[in-house]
């Protein structure tokens, strides 16, 4: 990547701050994160009533997560081809969508709280296999994609690239496996 093209894609003010620093801002926002995720599913007690819209946000999630598979594969294309501004492009619209998803599952899981699985047999390890395995890595990966992004924009490209190897695949499987459970929890509910 040529200096030009660096310099356009660091962001100054994350150039400025220490490595300590941002991990640290990094890591405690992601627990606050977990944290406040953990409370409102578990612990917080659900309304009575809940507006019609809400068992649409499922459906909504499994898309934008589907969504952020494609784009992270498409961004991983891009930066296997050398094309830096479009691997840009496609992780920061995937990294909207994910957002967007967030914001999309507090929402739902505040009407909503836990939901149970009823289904029997075979189908019951493997889906819990699949729900814990998404739940530890979901945990991990807000940590991972908010320090691959402060790498990337603070012009440190050679850590960015390390700490990636980790952060994609991790994220891909997050992604896709909030799919599977979707459609899993949906054909016994």
């Amino acid at each position: 990547m040529d200096s030009s093209l660096q310099e356009q894609l660091t962001v100054r003010f994350l150039k400025e701050i220490s490595v300590p620093k941002a991990l640290g801002m990094i890591i405690f926002i992601s627990t606050l994160a977990f944290l406040f995720l953990i409370w409102l599913i578990y612990f917080r007690e659900t309304s009575d009533q809940t507006a019609a819209w809400v068992a649409n946000l499922p459906a909504l999630n499994a898309l934008l997560n589907s969504s952020s598979t494609v784009l992270i594969l498409l961004g991983l294309y891009a930066i296997k081809k050398r094309e830096f501004l479009n691997h840009m492009k496609f992780m920061l619209t995937a990294f909207i969508t994910s957002s967007l998803f967030l914001i999309s599952y507090l929402v739902y899981h505040n009407f909503v709280g836990h939901t149970p699985f009823p289904g029997e047999g075979f189908i019951r390890p493997v889906y819990f296999f699949i729900l814990i395995s998404h739940i530890i890595l979901s945990a991990f990966v807000v940590p991972l994609v908010l320090t691959s992004y402060y790498f990337a924009f603070s012009g440190k490209f050679s850590t960015h690239k390390k700490v990636s190897k980790w952060t994609l695949p991790i994220w891909l499987y997050v992604s896709v496996t909030g799919v599977i459970i979707f459609f899993i929890l949906n054909a016994y509910v």
